[in-house]
């Protein structure tokens, strides 16, 4: 009888068995965070500490994620250290917004991803997949960490914006790579939580791309708006449309549509692409939990045409897809401060005390998982899924913060895996070394060569 293959282990740091200097932390901070975390991290709780910058809290347990991000949500705001990585780039976007401005912006932008408008996405993405995987038709290797960027990016323009996004995608992907590797990392003064008025290097480096981005969005409501102008009857009624109905007194003010636009052209598509390129890279290194899926899509589509279903007809696929988002959460930690200090279950949180919730950390925690560090999709098969806590995976956050485009983006990843793998094989070459680093989202250091090949 065969057995089961030894589950695949995918590439991460190993935790630290002993705590950096000073001055190594900084360095780790700066290079890649996910490198700094020791084995108490994984295995206790929560930890509380006072670090170089101040009080720090690392929690871990369920119940205290859950008070932080939902019971007593009201009691923390965005984490100071978050806020200057964050604001520089998306300002007073959805994800870096506080207060009355979030809720502006959330409730302009909560008609845009009500079910109903969601399923309308299917077929643009169903189309804008199909178009874009024409490119391997002729085989060869592509770097598909890459490629996952183009093609969420082309989803996204046809979905929320119509199409009308101005610039070219092949330089629009190569300046987010570079806007990340500039502005999209911890700069050490912010660690020292040193005044504003200090420069960072991270900054100055990153205000041509900066300006790059900002000129996309000005172009871009500028075309919208000539539209609205000359041809108001056949203006589409999408994102930007309701970002630009909102605008006004009682509303967004220009900067904060502007701000939204930017957050989701620039940060919208980017957590989607690396899910779906750890997902392709996991599944090539488990050729068995790839079999399985590829079955299941064969199947669906030859019964099923219609999209929308594919979610809920694929469990394999999802599972699959859910699994790398656990071992590589696009956002890979999740920044809170207190407004007043409070005791939890014994634990002091003081004000101003940096409290994070990393979904890196606790989706490998040694005490919630077991073989934290597998690429196991049986963990969300039917049956499965259901025993695990709600707080302990937190790919799109939790409580009144939570991605407001989650089912967006699983509607648009099974799309794109059902017709990927439907159609062409990914298999990792010699050259594919991927290492997880922690910028704004976990991108694979070296990106993703792969080999493509005809399936059917």
């Amino acid at each position: 009888m065969d057995s089961q293959p030894a589950p695949f282990v995918p590439p991460a740091p190993k935790p630290r068995t002993s705590p950096p200097s000073t001055l190594e932390m900084i360095r780790i901070v700066y290079r890649n965070p996910l490198e700094l975390w020791g084995e108490p991290t994984y295995n206790q709780p929560w930890i509380s500490v006072t670090g170089i910058g101040g009080p720090l809290v690392i929690a871990n347990d369920p119940g205290l994620i859950r008070h932080v991000l939902v019971d007593n949500a009201k009691n923390y705001k965005m984490a100071t250290v978050r806020q200057m990585i964050l604001r520089p780039i998306l300002r007073d976007g959805l994800l870096t917004a506080e207060g009355e401005v979030w809720r502006r912006s959330r409730k302009a932008m909560a008609p845009v991803f009500t079910p109903r408008h969601i399923f309308g996405f299917a077929e643009p993405m169903l189309r804008r997949t199909r178009e874009f995987v024409t490119r391997y038709e002729g085989g060869g290797t592509s770097d598909i960490a890459h490629d996952m960027t183009l093609l969420t990016f082309d989803i996204l323009a046809e979905t929320l914006f119509s199409g009308e996004i101005s610039g070219e995608p092949g330089s629009f992907a190569k300046e987010i790579d570079r806007l990340f590797e500039t502005m999209g990392r911890v700069d050490p003064l912010d660690l020292l939580r040193a005044p504003d008025w200090l420069p960072r290097l991270t900054r100055i480096r990153g205000r041509k791309t900066m300006a790059y981005f900002r000129k996309i969005v000005t172009d871009t409501v500028k075309m919208r708006e000539e539209r609205v102008k000359h041809d108001p009857d056949k203006v589409p009624q999408d994102f930007l449309t309701l970002l630009l109905k909102a605008e006004g007194p009682d509303g967004l003010a220009r900067a904060e549509v502007e701000d939204n636009i930017i957050t989701f052209i620039g940060a919208g598509h980017e957590t989607t692409a690396r899910a779906l390129g750890w997902t392709l890279y996991c599944l090539a290194e488990a050729p068995w939990e790839r079999e399985k899926v590829e079955r299941e899509i064969d199947a669906v589509l030859a019964r099923e045409p219609d999209p929308t279903k594919w979610l809920d007809a694929m469990p394999f696929t999802r599972a699959a897809f859910d699994e790398a988002l656990r071992l590589y959460p696009p956002a890979p930690s999740i920044n809170r401060e207190p407004i007043e200090p409070e005791t939890w279950n014994g634990l002091y949180i003081p004000r101003r005390a940096a409290v994070l919730v990393m979904p890196w950390v606790v989706h490998r925690h040694r005490k919630l998982w077991d073989r934290p560090d597998a690429f196991m999709p049986e963990r969300f098969h039917p049956g499965n899924r259901e025993k695990i806590d709600r707080f302990q995976y937190l790919p799109f956050g939790a409580g009144p913060r939570v991605c407001i485009g989650a089912s967006f983006a699983m509607q648009e990843a099974i799309i794109a895996l059902a017709i990927m793998l439907s159609r062409f094989r990914f298999d990792t070459t010699a050259e594919t070394k991927p290492w997880p680093v922690q910028k704004l989202t976990t991108q694979p250091q070296g990106g993703l060569p792969m080999q493509v090949t005809r399936r059917l």
